[in-house]
């Protein structure tokens, strides 16, 4: 329940924009649809290229984006993707047409391991045991036709 305080200091929200955008380099289409808001786009390129210059340049970072009605914005940065690291990891470009008949790729229990642990620094990942990451990086795999070995030959 919220505080009295809470409720007066809250700011109304404008929008929420959720999109997957390119690390180091805040997109050009992005930035044009925000205009419309009445945002400070050179304050949010700069303010997005600050915080995910930590990245490598071009890695598709998962962003939310909430725009107040006296023109602020927030912004959260996620890392990418699990398919995205899987798809990495294994080195392909998809995953197999039919999981659970067709291997696409095998992964070892120690990328898979690597990964969860790269998962948990996300905001929303942050107080997950690291078991219940790595179980459910376990079925996105079996999703993609990605089989789990205990150490690749």
């Amino acid at each position: 329940m919220s505080t009295l305080k809470e409720i007066l200091t809250r700011r109304p929200v404008l929008t929420t924009i959720r999109v997957t955008a390119p690390a180091g380099a805040a997109p050009q289409p992005l930035s044009k649809g925000l205009g419309q808001y009445r945002m400070n786009m050179m304050a949010f390129c700069k303010d997005f290229n600050a915080q995910t210059q930590k990245f490598k340049p071009g890695i598709p970072m998962a962003v939310t984006l909430t725009v107040f009605k006296d023109n602020t914005y927030e912004f959260t940065v996620k890392s990418p993707s699990v398919s995205w690291y899987l798809k990495n990891a294994t080195d392909v470009d998809s995953g197999s047409s039919r999981p659970k008949h067709v291997v696409a790729s095998e992964l070892s229990v120690r990328h898979l391991y690597e990964i969860a642990k790269v998962k948990q620094s996300d905001p929303y990942c942050q107080y997950m045991p690291l078991e219940s990451i790595c179980k459910s990086i376990i079925g996105t795999a079996n999703s993609m036709g990605i089989k789990i070995v205990k150490d690749l030959d």
